[in-house]
């Protein structure tokens, strides 16, 4: 069975009297271990979808399983609770608050999920350390640089071993050297961890990371394909 499956999803806001229609019978799956890109023009309906997936929004109609689990259904609540558990976000502003420092960033999520103070702590220690800031984890936000501020996100993302990690423009905000080291970092997650990624990217060479693209127009899939080997780009070595 799929991890995730959306079977003709639809997504309209209302305006000025009508329904403007965002996404319009989406259906696709996607594996457990999966790498995979959402790409698509502004206004194309990928943040939607992306939205949607996440648990963030519910869809007009349509149907949406995770984890055999009929989202559509389900309270704020229940919503709430299937993101504390199944789901990490990483995000092109990083979202992380400004006067707290980095390993107390990471243990929020935990905080959320009522997990014990010392367990927290050595939780997101060992989090911040998978993600290469063993070094820096009692340094606020503005004592770090935008690469070292998105692994805190990663870490954040990954430290209640939620299994599906949502990545809306990761790299947005970072220079090229920057992205490529996140990007491989996405990439460990995926292989060694093994963590389904779903990232959101405008960026050809960004989406190539990952083992599948798909894209979207006018909030319908155009295409859907399997990326070679051959074309994504190779890890750098020091």
């Amino acid at each position: 069975m799929a991890l995730i499956e959306l079977k003709n999803i639809t997504k309209s806001y209302p305006l000025d009297g009508f329904n403007l229609k965002i996404l319009k019978g989406i259906s696709l799956q996607i594996d457990n271990g999966e790498f995979v890109a959402i790409m698509g023009p502004s206004g194309s309906g990928k943040s939607t979808l992306m939205n949607i997936l996440g648990c963030l929004d519910k869809p007009t109609s349509g149907h949406y399983l995770l984890d055999a689990i009929n989202v559509e259904r389900l309270s704020s609540d229940e919503l709430a609770e299937i993101r504390n558990q199944k789901i990490g976000f990483v995000f092109q502003g990083f979202n992380l608050l400004s006067r707290t420092s980095a390993i107390e960033n990471v243990e929020l999520p935990m905080v959320y999920a009522g997990v014990p103070d010392d367990e927290r702590r050595k939780r997101a220690e060992q989090a911040l350390k998978s993600v290469g800031l063993k070094e820096r984890m009692h340094h606020q936000p503005n004592q770090l640089s935008g690469g070292q501020q998105q692994r805190v996100a990663i870490a954040r993302a990954i430290v209640n071993e939620a299994p599906i990690i949502f990545a809306d423009e990761p790299t947005g905000n970072l220079d090229t050297k920057m992205s490529v080291e996140i990007m491989e970092l996405f990439t460990k997650l995926n292989q060694e961890m093994k963590r389904t990624i779903i990232l959101v990217t405008h960026e050809e060479d960004i989406a190539k990371y990952a083992n599948r693209i798909i894209r979207i127009v006018d909030g319908e899939i155009s295409s859907d394909e399997v990326v070679s080997k051959s074309t994504r780009p190779e890890k750098k070595h020091d």
